[in-house]
């Protein structure tokens, strides 16, 4: 059963969301949440396998409830997925940036809203690379944005091979194509990437885009 925290200022919109994934068979919604802080707390309490975030929310809003979610150990297995309304959201740059797994827009088809939720249980990633690229293209390039995230020994941790890896998921591919890139073998692929997720402490892969952006590997403009 996959566990589910609802964190919305707007009442109307957490009902239905409610309904609609009650209604499944395999998910449950566990709990609610009218501001960050109570998100945050909600988390704590019942260690939901999704957090549904709305990033403006009264107070604590979801971006600083995001971040402090991904900070905690004990919620290590809980993923974060970002509602908004506009898909191209300078505050779903910073949400991607502070742990979240990923975003959807809040008028996607329901079909599309469980599948999401179903996909970042299972430890899959809900964008492709490629979207989750083009949301931090937009964004990192532009003053204050850019930073060094990691110390330089952070990025020394990673062979040769790890880093031409982080490289390519950056640009959008997935493990089957990296695995043609490179010429390895799909599962030595997937193997790669897990390993230099745990390295860099990255949560999934849309942390490994951040990061690569944010360790200067790749820039903004580079490959569209």
């Amino acid at each position: 059963m996959i566990s589910v925290l609802l964190a919305d200022d707007q009442a109307l919109v957490r009902a239905g969301f409610r309904a609609l994934l009650n209604a499944e068979p395999d998910i449950r919604v566990v709990a609610e949440a009218a501001d960050g802080l109570e998100a945050v707390k909600q988390a704590q309490q019942t260690r939901p396998d999704v957090v549904l975030m709305d990033i403006r929310m009264p107070g604590v809003d979801g971006l600083e409830a995001t971040k402090r979610i991904a900070a905690d150990p004990a919620l290590a297995a809980t993923r974060v997925v970002i509602l908004t309304t506009f898909e191209l959201d300078e505050y779903v740059f910073e949400a991607l940036r502070g742990g979240a797994s990923g975003f959807l827009v809040k008028d996607t088809e329901p079909v599309e809203l469980l599948r999401g939720v179903r996909a970042v249980a299972a430890g899959d990633a809900l964008l492709s690379p490629s979207v989750t690229r083009r949301v931090i293209g937009e964004f990192a390039g532009k003053p204050g944005h850019h930073r060094q995230v990691a110390p330089p020994a952070q990025l020394d941790q990673l062979t040769d091979r790890e880093r031409e890896v982080l490289v390519l998921v950056a640009e959008g591919l997935s493990n089957d194509e990296i695995a043609t890139r490179l010429v390895i073998s799909p599962a030595t692929a997937k193997t790669h990437v897990s390993r230099t997720m745990i390295k860099l402490g990255a949560r999934d892969r849309a942390q490994l885009v951040v990061y690569a952006y944010e360790a200067g590997l790749i820039r903004p403009g580079w490959l569209t």
